[in-house]
């Protein structure tokens, strides 16, 4: 290319809308993914040119349908050669295509993206979506390629603090974008008796008796245990709790042995992966979020207040940034069954007018504060930032 056809395609990327590329394993289901086709939604209502490179997986249509491209690579791999390949292959994509803004949002591939983003000379920005432990040197190293973005996003103020102090981050990079969910899917306005009955049926739920629900996957940090042993605590016959996900196979036959050996005074069911969450959270009375570990950020919680129910979960990560204890819903110490079953008996015995204020604050809360319209937003403020466009608010400075 010679000068004047480098000035030319200079002059002509200034014109066109700028272009976003996000890199993650996979769009099977889960909050990663969500956020992504969010986000690519978004830009593309904004005009953007929105890309995303995965394995593919269920979320692939959704994405397209939104007016995404996506473009199927072996990401998920950690396989240091097929990770090397991917470096090529991006940056073939980012040439090809004209990309500005390479964004990773896991750490298999921002080892590509970064290196394919150095190669081009587009920007690139990460995710942190947990806390990743480091508890090894190679671990460490290996999580770090998370803080190396030119701008790194953390989905709360927990996830910004542990980015910071464990990774040695200049704060001047960290924003802190909440996760957004989707107030007309969860809207309790919207979901009809019909969905309900189907699920109270297929769940072979009794009529008339109160509801408890932990939802989240299958798995010992999710505090199912802490919950069964806070409804033996808490004594009551005339109660139903159900636990609502799918997940570890082992780990639900040892529940379910636990429950033969010693059962709480109420009966607790499981159910499978629900695909109706919205009419799920009609259901309970009571939402849980018992998790022994802290959550990144817990979508559950959030879910749930937009749902107007009672929220109960644990008081550390991002359930402190989510719930209000007193306000909309409770906060007790991770592990402890006697908080638990004290918060649970309290929720239980509110007044109708007083589910019905909380309720309101609840959904008041999440629909100013953690909405996908304010993630995406705040996600594409930043990358203005970057390319020096637009004078759009930012997200907070993570402290």
């Amino acid at each position: 290319m010679n000068d004047a056809e480098t000035i030319t395609a200079s002059a002509e990327a200034e014109r066109r809308p700028p272009r976003v590329l996000q890199v993650l394993p996979a769009l099977a289901t889960g909050g990663v993914e969500r956020g992504t086709v969010d986000l690519a939604a978004a830009l593309a209502a904004a005009g953007w040119g929105s890309f995303i490179a995965s394995a593919g997986g269920a979320m692939v249509r959704e994405a397209e349908r939104a007016g995404a491209t996506h473009i199927e690579l072996p990401l998920a791999s950690k396989n240091p050669f097929v990770m090397r390949a991917n470096v090529r292959r991006l940056a073939s994509i980012i040439e090809t295509h004209g990309i500005d803004i390479v964004h990773a949002r896991s750490r298999a591939p921002a080892w590509s993206a970064r290196a394919a983003a150095r190669r081009t000379g587009a920007h690139f920005v990460t995710t942190f979506h947990n806390a990743y432990g480091a508890k090894t040197a190679w671990k460490r190293r290996y999580n770090a390629v998370m803080g190396a973005g030119e701008c790194v996003i953390a989905i709360s103020e927990f996830v910004a603090r542990h980015a910071i102090e464990t990774y040695g981050l200049d704060p001047a990079r960290v924003r802190v974008v909440h996760r957004g969910i989707d107030t007309e899917r969860f809207d309790p306005e919207r979901v009809s008796p019909e969905r309900m009955i189907q699920l109270a049926r297929q769940w072979g739920l009794p009529d008339g008796l109160p509801v408890v629900m932990l939802p989240g996957r299958l798995t010992r940090w999710k505090g199912h245990e802490v919950l069964i042993a806070a409804l033996r605590r808490l004594g009551r016959r005339e109660l139903r709790c159900l636990i609502v996900g799918g997940g570890n196979s082992r780990y639900r036959g040892e529940l379910e042995a636990g429950l033969k050996r010693d059962p709480p005074p109420c009966g607790v069911g499981f159910a499978e992966e629900c695909r109706d969450m919205a009419a799920a959270y009609m259901l309970a009375d009571i939402v849980v979020s018992a998790s022994t570990e802290p959550e990144g950020f817990g979508r559950i919680a959030v879910e749930a207040q937009a749902m107007g129910r009672p929220v109960i979960a644990t008081a550390h990560g991002g359930a402190l940034e989510t719930v209000v204890p007193g306000e909309t819903g409770w906060l007790v110490p991770p592990g402890d069954p006697a908080a638990l079953a004290a918060a649970i008996a309290e929720a239980l015995d509110l007044l109708p007018e007083e589910r019905l204020a909380l309720a309101d604050r609840a959904q008041a809360h999440v629909r100013q504060n953690f909405t996908v319209a304010r993630m995406t937003e705040q996600t594409i403020a930043i990358y203005e930032e970057l390319l020096g466009i637009g004078a759009r608010a930012l997200g907070s400075v993570a402290a």
